[in-house]
């Protein structure tokens, strides 16, 4: 009978002891509710970093294009330019469109049909030989001549108008051959629609 009862004491003692040990050294404790608040503001904070860093590239890479749109557009503008403005030259003593300038005009054509806002005002020149009211004349049947060849390939009058300078504005201060040959010209000024000009023959 004792016998039974101290094995009874021992083995509820034993029990007791082993439920005790354990409460004590239970499984690993989890995070605290401040760890995981510290957890998630990091992770946000990492989203936001990185969303921004995404916003500033695709910013750089939106002011860059439009950088080189920007100069694009300028060089195509200088280039349209200057086809406009390339001057033409005329034999001694003849307004007849001559075969390169034939090709000088094309040229402008194209660049004409492309921006039908722009006006050119064509000037007329001539060397210094002959009376002044002579190359008056002279100056303006050259300045027609131009005005003429692009209407007969549909640029409207309203978008042409004509001086002549005759021997007033030479290009170059001599009295030769090679100076006189420069002098005999029109000249192109461009009047109206020349801040933006699309260039067809750079497209």
């Amino acid at each position: 009978m004792m016998q039974r009862l101290t094995l009874a004491v021992a083995i509820a003692a034993l029990a007791l002891g082993s439920t005790a040990g354990c409460s004590r050294s239970g499984g690993p404790e989890g995070p605290t509710p401040e760890q995981i608040e510290a957890e998630r503001l990091a992770a946000e904070e990492a989203r936001l970093a990185a969303e921004r860093a995404e916003a500033e590239r695709l910013a750089a890479e939106r002011a860059a294009a439009e950088r080189r749109a920007a100069e694009a557009e300028r060089a195509e503008t200088a280039a349209a330019r200057e086809i406009l403005e390339e001057r033409i030259h005329f034999d001694y003593d003849r307004s007849e469109i001559r075969s390169e300038a034939e090709q000088q005009l094309m040229r402008k054509l194209a660049v004409l049909r492309a921006n039908p806002e722009v006006r050119l005002r064509i000037e007329g020149h001539c060397d210094e030989r002959g009376s002044i009211e002579y190359n008056l004349a002279l100056g303006q049947r050259r300045a027609e001549a131009a005005v003429n060849w692009l209407r007969g390939y549909g640029i409207s009058a309203d978008r042409l108008e004509t001086v002549s300078w005759g021997e007033d504005r030479p290009l170059v201060r001599a009295s030769n051959e090679d100076a006189w040959a420069m002098n005999r010209r029109n000249e192109f000024r461009i009047i109206a629609g020349g801040d933006r000009l699309r260039n067809p023959a750079g497209s």
